[in-house]
């Protein structure tokens, strides 16, 4: 399962998981809206596609793509190869409409999620072993510290990078002053 940015105010535009599935068959086969909304459909290598808007506003997937044997015989087949291409084509067209994003775009986005997550977390690691060292630190702030840890570490489960960031900056603030 994958997350993708969104660009703002685009799930609004576009009408929420309702626009979501009418923008996959425009892209995919056998498109069938979901319960929780979003859709599942599938084309060519792509046996199942699943896609909805969370609500925090990211494109959730899970796709599940032909493989081994399976695949050799489909690319060998009569079409097989071109079929193949299509399909990650219509899957790049159908994520640069669903984020607002191209692909480029898309990678810089995952980039600096991972070094928000990467900086909450070393960020957690150092409150701990500033509050492991310190003499001076009172008791009230080893538990407001230690409350913010737990706040971080929530946001960093919840895949919220941008929250967790700035918490893990404000028990930064909080333990070295």
């Amino acid at each position: 399962m994958e997350q993708f940015e969104v660009k703002r105010g685009l799930v609004k535009t576009m009408g929420g998981n309702a626009g979501l599935a009418k923008l996959g068959g425009q892209y995919f086969d056998e498109v069938k809206s979901g319960v929780d909304g979003g859709f599942t459909a599938s084309f060519s290598i792509l046996c199942r596609i699943q896609a909805t808007y969370s609500e925090d506003g990211k494109l959730v997937v899970d796709v599940e793509q032909m493989k081994g044997n399976d695949l050799s015989e489909y690319l060998q087949a009569d079409g097989g190869r071109e079929q193949a291409m299509q399909a990650r084509k219509r899957w790049s067209g159908f994520l640069d409409e669903a984020t607002g994003y191209n692909s480029k775009q898309r990678g810089d986005k995952a980039k600096e999620a991972g070094k928000k997550i990467s900086k909450a977390n070393s960020n957690i690691r150092l409150a701990k072993k500033m509050m492991e060292m310190s003499k001076t630190m009172t008791d009230d702030v080893k538990e407001q510290a230690l409350v913010l840890i737990s706040e971080v570490e929530q946001k960093l489960e919840e895949g919220n990078g941008t929250r967790a960031m700035s918490l893990s900056e404000k028990l930064s603030k909080l333990v070295e002053g």
